[in-house]
């Protein structure tokens, strides 16, 4: 970058203060030279023409912004600026790299004034400069301690007029910090042998191998209202070497089953067996009939994992099985009874099996899954209770 533009485009800064004290300077068209750089939404912009045919672009969120810049001494600032700059720059022609970055701290080397904690310099080398054939244009980030950056843009099209554009912004950062951040995040990542996350299943569940009961009842279920949720702390153990993609899932899911009647049928536990009956009183329709089981699991799944060159997750395979245990259960009915609406709530185990095992498989891309868990052993106890195995189905939603 030629120094003659680099520090007029820092005065900009001091323009641009200057223009709170009065009416904000017209714009002045730029059809003549090269076209500015295209500016974010809603931003404010002030277009300033030097004499020396130089065209610089001020671009702000709004007037805040520019009233943050009160807390330094402007012409202090251009001045260390151009100081650091320069040294970026000579540093930056003796790298092969098409980025050079640079941090100062002079609150540290000039204790008691009031400048940035911190500065940031990243100088963007031209790769078809001077001894790199191709297109002209130098790019520079400031970033002025932790509170705003600045963005200086230089191109020259060739027919002797240079822009100039200056960006104050209250988050800026240079693209290279952001690449260094994301290879950062996606290195440590990499680097974890165990990666942690919550998620929750939802989805419906469904009976197989179904059996009528000892009165020849079968065992029928409302499909859509015989709902399935789990709140899932997973814990994904990587299985080799760093980078591998092969990894093993595990931790604690707390699942409740919910499994609703039809026609008319309600659970009725008797003399040690669990059967179907419809109610006894003539008439009365049952509006809702279910039983709700909670249990604990634990998913023991290999599982295939792999990510984008973002680092973030893009697809994932996996299938095993898993173990649990049955914490709790109740019969739920809701019916109307003369003109009222009663709800009738019976704890008990109604002979159900306390551990359950299965096997469960899930398949996913980026942060929804889709998953399925299918009972092995019975639902409820031999000779017991309805015989039938439960298979449950549905998105599982990544936090």
């Amino acid at each position: 970058m030629k120094r003659s533009s680099l520090l007029p485009a820092l005065l900009v800064l001091g323009l641009a203060s200057a223009s709170l004290a009065g009416p904000r300077p017209a714009a002045v068209p730029s059809a003549p030279l090269a076209r500015p750089a295209a500016r974010a939404a809603n931003d404010d912009t002030i277009l300033v023409r030097l004499p020396n045919q130089a065209t610089m672009t001020l671009f702000v969120k709004n007037k805040a912004q520019l009233r943050e810049l009160r807390n330094y001494k402007l012409d202090s600032l251009i001045v260390l600026l151009d100081t650091y700059i320069t040294q970026a720059e000579t540093a930056s022609k003796g790298s092969s790299s098409e980025q050079v970055t640079m941090e100062f701290y002079p609150a540290k080397d000039q204790p008691g004034k009031q400048v940035p904690e911190q500065i940031r310099i990243t100088m963007h080398n031209d790769p078809k400069g001077p001894g790199r054939p191709g297109k002209s244009g130098d790019h520079v980030d400031v970033t002025l301690g932790r509170v705003f950056g600045v963005s200086v843009d230089e191109n020259t099209d060739g027919s002797g007029n240079d822009r100039v554009s200056v960006r104050v912004g209250t988050s800026a950062k240079s693209d290279s910090v952001r690449n260094a951040e994301r290879k950062a995040r996606q290195q440590e990542k990499a680097n974890r042998a165990v990666h942690s996350n919550f998620n929750i299943d939802l989805g419906l569940n469904a009976l197989t191998n179904k059996q009528r009961d000892l009165y020849g009842n079968s065992l029928d279920l409302r499909p859509v209202a015989s709902r399935y949720l789990s709140l899932n702390w997973h814990y994904d153990i990587r299985l080799g070497r760093k980078g591998s993609v092969l990894f093993l899932r595990t931790g604690p899911e707390l699942a409740f089953n919910n499994y609703m009647l039809d026609n008319n049928y309600q659970f009725v536990n008797q003399n040690g067996v669990t059967f179907l009956q419809k109610p006894t009183e003539v008439g009365r329709n049952l509006e809702k009939s279910k039983l709700a089981v909670s249990s604990i699991n634990l998913p023991l799944m290999p599982m295939l994992s792999f990510q984008d060159k973002k680092g973030h997750d893009s697809f994932r395979i996996g299938a095993g099985g898993f173990l649990g245990y049955r914490l709790g259960s109740h019969t739920k009915i809701k019916y109307e009874d003369n003109g009222s609406t009663k709800k009738d709530k019976d704890r008990g185990s109604y002979n159900l099996e306390d551990f359950q095992y299965g096997l469960q498989g899930t398949i996913g891309i980026r942060s929804i899954d889709l998953f399925v868990k299918y009972n092995l052993n019975n639902t409820f106890k031999d000779n017991r209770g309805p015989q039938a195995q439960t298979i449950s189905f549905g998105l599982s939603l990544l936090n």
